[in-house]
């Protein structure tokens, strides 16, 4: 039963664990690394993450058939911000061979009974509430420029973005935004997950980690950003499907980039 702690760790301690400098190397290798732990039993991790383009879709259908079009970009650009939060399972898996230990699918539902569960609650609540914050200012960026009157269509909608100079403005505002949304999670979330999952070391501390790895590594965490960024959009073209493939490639990529960031705690190792 996981007890509700989630400013300090386990044994009510605040912990700062050390944060690594890393480089472009690094950054590739974690990749490499990430691809290897998919590639042994693919279709497990498959399996776990065909809800994110199931998700997806069902969006992207609510938003067309609601008269709500012009959130269809947001959405889809913006589920991405709870990515590290539905990668959570892939870390276990990801751990569990790292240990040596049984990598079946179903020790990831088996971390209802972390301890470090009331810390991952409450970091995945925050990204969420980051994902509506983004909604929120997409919808009124529309607004502002266009007014309150839904497209009547998804063709007029395109050709008032592609060629008036309100949707010329909406495609700069709205990415710019956008931008700065990804920052925040990329910052707050990038290891935070991993780090509780691994240490329980309770939701401020994770975070906090996140931010200080950011800002100890800016370039190689922007290239991870933007491959990310890139693979999702690649993973998204053909109807969301390639996001069953990219999201636990990227799931286990980034287990092993907190490896690499973070200092391992020689104190304790966790085995569930």
């Amino acid at each position: 039963m996981a007890s509700f702690h989630v400013m300090t760790d386990a044994r009510g301690m605040r912990v700062q664990p050390v944060v690594r400098r890393i480089g472009t190397a690094d950054i590739m290798d974690a990749l490499r690394l990430g691809l290897d732990d998919f590639r042994q039993k693919p279709s497990h991790y498959v399996f776990l993450c065909l809800i994110y383009p199931v998700v997806g879709l069902i969006l992207t259908r609510w938003t067309t058939g609601a008269g709500a079009i012009h959130l269809v970009y947001p959405l889809m650009s913006g589920f991405a911000l709870l990515g590290p939060f539905a990668a959570i399972g892939l870390y276990e898996i990801s751990r569990r061979r790292e240990l040596g230990m049984d990598t079946s699918w179903r020790h990831a539902l088996e971390l209802r009974y972390s301890p470090a569960l009331p810390s991952i609650a409450v970091v995945g609540i925050m990204l969420f509430a980051l994902f509506l914050l983004w909604l929120y200012t997409a919808q009124s960026i529309y607004t502002s420029l266009f007014g309150e009157a839904a497209p009547a269509s998804v063709g007029v909608f395109l050709n008032e973005v592609l060629t008036t100079r309100q949707g010329w403005m909406l495609i700069l505002l709205g990415n710019a935004a956008g931008f700065i949304f990804a920052v925040v999670a990329l910052a707050t979330s990038v290891v935070a997950f991993p780090l509780m999952l691994d240490r329980d070391a309770g939701a401020v501390a994770a975070v906090e980690t996140s931010m200080r790895a950011v800002w100890a590594n800016p370039l190689p965490l922007a290239l991870w950003g933007l491959i990310v960024a890139a693979l999702l959009v690649i993973g998204a073209i053909p109807l969301l499907a390639g996001l069953a493939v990219v999201m636990p490639v990227l799931g286990h990529s980034t287990w092993h980039l907190y490896r690499k960031l973070v200092e391992p705690d020689r104190s304790m190792r966790r085995p569930m």
